[in-house]
């Protein structure tokens, strides 16, 4: 239908570029955000995740309220909700993911490693530190350090936790960390905005060591971007201009929540901005 509409007014208006047909869609009204009711520390439907204190900041820069289209982030996410114009930007979407146009990047970060700070794994910072041979990892199944597990013949003794799953009902990262506390693994493999976020908040017997070490593919480094509907440039501009303006702020919610951040290559940590002189 989306689609069909949007021929339907070329052929009408015979002149315009049907990127501004498409950027009728979005709601200037509010800022509306497609997002997971369940993700923490992400987002939640109570308003605690990061994410939802960055709409926040962003809703206000425009004056205008948020509002929440909720759908677990599982198959189909984008498809019913995005797509379906239900909402305008999704939050947190890696740079260069096909289902979205990205907008500029607003945040680096990286998996990190979660070990008990009495465990004699507490310095460890690579996967290929031989004393992780023979220890039971928690590995979230098909995400990017999986990989590297399995290259360095680990995969035999991990332990997998789901990615795609309805986190009204499931909690993979809390029960890794729970499983940690508790002795059933050795140490656990995070996304760091998930992981860093949930040490800092709930686990002070934990502690979030950052990979940046580790050679070959899949890198474990991801610039971190919002989502809009393809063919949105102007909104996308707009949304750029607004992360730009904003970056301090921004850095400011992902430090407090625990987020690691760092540089825009991964190759370390981001420096806190200065504050500006006084006149």
């Amino acid at each position: 239908m989306r689609a069909l509409g949007i021929a339907m007014a070329a052929a009408v208006a015979l002149a315009g570029p049907v990127a501004a047909q498409v950027a009728d869609l979005v709601d200037h009204s509010a800022f509306r955000v497609c997002a997971d009711p369940a993700n923490r520390p992400l987002s939640a439907e109570d308003g605690s995740g990061f994410e939802n204190r960055i709409a926040e900041l962003l809703a206000g820069k425009l004056g205008v309220p948020v509002q929440y289209t909720w759908f677990p982030q599982v198959t189909g996410f984008v498809r019913n909700t995005l797509q379906a114009g239900k909402c305008d930007v999704v939050m947190g979407y890696a740079q260069g993911d096909e289902l979205v146009l990205n907008t500029n990047h607003y945040y680096t970060s990286t998996h990190v490693i979660v070990v008990r700070k009495d465990s004699d794994l507490a310095d460890v910072d690579t996967l290929r530190d031989p004393r992780l041979q023979g220890r039971r990892i928690g590995v979230v199944a098909g995400a990017p350090p999986s990989t590297h597990v399995a290259r360095l013949g680990m995969m035999k003794d991990a332990e997998p936790y789901a990615l795609m799953t309805d986190r009204r009902v499931e909690d993979p990262a809390g029960q890794m960390l729970a499983d940690l506390e508790a002795g059933k693994i050795d140490a656990a493999l995070l996304w760091g905005p998930i992981g860093g976020p949930l040490v800092k908040q709930g686990h002070p017997g934990l502690i979030a060591t950052p990979l940046l070490k580790e050679p070959g593919t899949p890198r474990l480094v991801f610039r971190i971007t919002m989502g809009v509907r393809a063919g949105e440039d102007e909104w996308k501009r707009e949304l750029n201009s607004l992360i730009r303006r904003n970056q301090d702020e921004i850095d400011a919610i992902l430090r407090d929540a625990g987020v690691p951040i760092f540089d825009d290559f991964g190759k370390g940590e981001k420096p806190v901005a200065e504050a500006a002189p006084q006149e």
